[in-house]
C-alpha cells in the first residue's frame, strides 16, 4: 500500500460526502416529507460540522495507532478522514463567522473551501508535487556541490515568496498553482492586488490610483469570472440567497 492509495480513499470520502450532504440539505430546505430533517437535540440544531469534527479526530488518532501491515484499516481511516473533512469544510463559513450563514452569500465560502480541497487532492493524485519537492528530497550537502545546493534552495525560496505574495494579493488559485508550476506566482505577484485583499489594505490607500485601477480591473475581468463560478457552484450546492443575519 502506498500513500497514493490512502490519498485516493480520502478523495473518495471527501467527494462522495460533499455530494451527499449537499443533496441532503437541499432536500431539507425543500421540505421533502420522506427525507429526514435536521438533527435536533432538544432545542439545539446540531450542525454536521460537529459530526465532521468528531470523525476527523477519530480517524486521525486511529491512523496513528494502526499497524502498518493492516492495510485495509489504514485505507478505511483515510476514507473516514475524507468524510470528516467534507462535513467540516461544508460549514467552513459557519466556523469563520461564528453564526449560521449556510444559505447566505457568505456561505459560498464553504463551497470554495471544498472545491479547493478537492482540486488540490485531485492534483496530488495525478502525480503533481510542489515545485522543488523532489529536489529537496535529493539534496545532500555532503554530495551535492555547494553552488548547486545554494542555487536550488534560492530558486525554491524565491518561488515560494512569489506564491505567498500572490496569496496576499487575493489571488488564491494563482498562488496555489504557483506552488506546483514555477513562474506562475511571479505573474500574480507583480500584478495589481484584488480590492479587499490584505495587500490592498496595506499598500493601497483609499483614493489612490492603484486602488482605483484595482476596482476597475475587478469589475472588468474578475466579476464575469466570479459570476460563472457562482453559477457552477450553485448548480451543485444550491442557491445562497438568504439575507445575512446581524450579529447578536
Amino acid at each position: 500500500m502506498t500513500g497514493s492509495d490512502r490519498l485516493l480513499f480520502f478523495f473518495i470520502g471527501l467527494v462522495t460526502t460533499f455530494v451527499f450532504i449537499r443533496i441532503s440539505v437541499r432536500l431539507i430546505r425543500a421540505k421533502v416529507r420522506w427525507w429526514p430533517g435536521n438533527f435536533v437535540h432538544g432545542d439545539t440544531h446540531v450542525h454536521h460540522v460537529v459530526f465532521g469534527t468528531v470523525l476527523l479526530l477519530l480517524s486521525s488518532v486511529t491512523s496513528l495507532v494502526i499497524p502498518d501491515d493492516m492495510h485495509g484499516a489504514r485505507l478505511a481511516a483515510a476514507a473516514v478522514l475524507g468524510v470528516g473533512a467534507a462535513l467540516v469544510l461544508d460549514e467552513f463559513a459557519l466556523i469563520l463567522h461564528l453564526r449560521d450563514v449556510y444559505w447566505t452569500k457568505a456561505g459560498r465560502l464553504s463551497v470554495d473551501a471544498v472545491f479547493l480541497a478537492v482540486g488540490l487532492t485531485g492534483t496530488f493524485l495525478l502525480g503533481a508535487r510542489p515545485f522543488g519537492y523532489d529536489e529537496v528530497l535529493q539534496l545532500n550537502p555532503e554530495t551535492t556541490p555547494a553552488s548547486t545546493f545554494t542555487l536550488r534552495l534560492i530558486a525554491i525560496s524565491v518561488n515560494l515568496c512569489f506564491a505567498i505574495v500572490a496569496l496576499l494579493k487575493g489571488k488564491i488559485w494563482t498562488g496555489l498553482l504557483g506552488l506546483l508550476v514555477p513562474v506562475v506566482p511571479a505573474v500574480g505577484a507583480v500584478r495589481l492586488a484584488r480590492p479587499g485583499s490584505p495587500w490592498a489594505r496595506w499598500r493601497y490607500p483609499e483614493g489612490s490610483r492603484k486602488l482605483s485601477r484595482a476596482y476597475r480591473r475587478e469589475a472588468r475581468i474578475r466579476q464575469p469570472i466570479i459570476r460563472v463560478k457562482i453559477a457552477v457552484q450553485e448548480f451543485i450546492s444550491g442557491r445562497h440567497d438568504l439575507p445575512d443575519q446581524d450579529r447578536p
